[in-house]
Formats: C-alpha cells, structure tokens, sequence
C-alpha cells in the first residue's frame, strides 16, 4: 500500500482516487476548504480523507497534480518545500479556455506544464501521464473499442517505474503503456490536446484516448 495525495477533488481527481483506493492504496484528496469541499461526498469512497494541499503534499508519498493547469504552477511552486523528494505525477494540461470553455491555445507553447514544473521544482521527480484522454478514461482503460495508450514522461526511471505500477493498478495493461522518454517528451503530449475540442464539438463528451496505432 502506496500513501497517494491527490491535489484537487474536481472530476478527475475524484475519479482517480475512487480507482486508487479500490486498489488498495491511502488517498487523500487535497483541497482548499477540506470541511467545505465541493466533491459531492455521496461519489466519494468514505476510506478517501480530506485535507489542505499542503498537508497533503507533505505527509503523501506520492502526489498527483489533478488542478487546474492554466494555474498549476503558483500552486505547486508554493508547495516546493513540501513536494520536495516526492515524485510528483502531473495529469492535467495547461491551456487558455476558448470562448466556448473548451481547451484552446497551450499555455506553454515550445514547452510544457511538466517540463516548468521539474524546472522549479528540482527536488521533485515530475512523471507525465495521463493526459491525451478525457478523465473516464483514466481509470477504466478496458471500456474503449480499441486499446487505448497511455504516455509516460520523465527524467527519473525509478519514478517512471513507480507510476507504470500505479497505471496498472487502475486498469493499464503494459502493451497499453508508452514511455516516451524524458521530461521534454512532455510537450508532446500536452500539444495532443489541441485535437481534443474539435472532437468534443463533432461528438460531445464520449470516452476517447489519443492513441498509438500498430
């Protein structure tokens, strides 16, 4: 069993953390207000805990950013202290919202949300993952038609191995899991998500992934 923070209780950070401690692992969700967070606690598996990020990102062993990317990078590097030592698992992606709400232009455009990240936080091993498939699609891989990839991002091959462990755990068989190199390779998966409006304007919110074809 895995001591596993998860920073922010939204749908994805939700999900994860229902999926995580199914399989087995301490999750603590963090937010902002933990007595008056905004997870509807009737979706929430009573075992998961509640607390401030900070507490969160100090006592976990492992720390999955599941915020708000456009806003990411004020949050994480006020916790630096706090995440130092840790691997830290970055899923979200850092755009500018188009005018319908839907993601629009990168935030870091020749760059990426994680490669920022393990810049400012060099005491943290960032690991990229997770983030070219809408969020259902997180923990239950084994629903789409057609095998799904999951890409794996990071400068740290122990980190790496750790957080393929936890990708099996929610449902990623390891035909399914692509590393891709160093924390660099990032910046293109987190440039996967400009297909991902035009998609969601065809087709509305139906589980997909961004996936590798063989």
């Amino acid at each position: 069993m895995t001591s596993i923070g998860i920073l922010g209780a939204g749908r994805v950070g939700a999900s994860l953390a229902g999926k995580l401690s199914a399989a087995g692992h301490h999750v603590t969700l963090g937010v902002r207000n933990p007595e008056e967070t905004a997870a509807p606690a009737e979706s929430i598996d009573p075992s998961i805990c509640f607390a401030d990020q900070r507490t969160v990102a100090r006592t976990a062993d492992i720390v999955i950013n599941a915020t708000p990317g456009d806003s990411t990078l004020d949050r994480l590097t006020d916790l630096r202290t706090e995440l130092a030592g840790k691997i830290l698992v970055d899923v979200s992606n850092a755009t500018r919202d188009a005018d319908d709400g839907l993601p629009g232009a990168l935030c870091y455009p020749g760059s990426s949300l994680a490669e920022q990240l393990q810049a400012l936080l060099p005491d943290t091993r960032v690991v990229k993952t997770l983030n070219t498939m809408l969020f259902m699609v997180m923990t239950a891989p084994e629903t789409l038609a057609t095998p799904p990839t999951v890409y794996v991002s990071g400068n740290d091959e122990h980190a790496k191995k750790t957080v393929t462990g936890l990708l099996g755990d929610l449902g990623w068989q390891p035909a399914w899991i692509e590393d891709l190199g160093d924390i660099t390779t990032a910046r293109a998966t987190e440039a996967m998500i400009l297909v991902v409006p035009h998609i969601l304007r065809r087709h509305g919110f139906q589980p997909f992934a961004v996936s590798l074809a063989r």
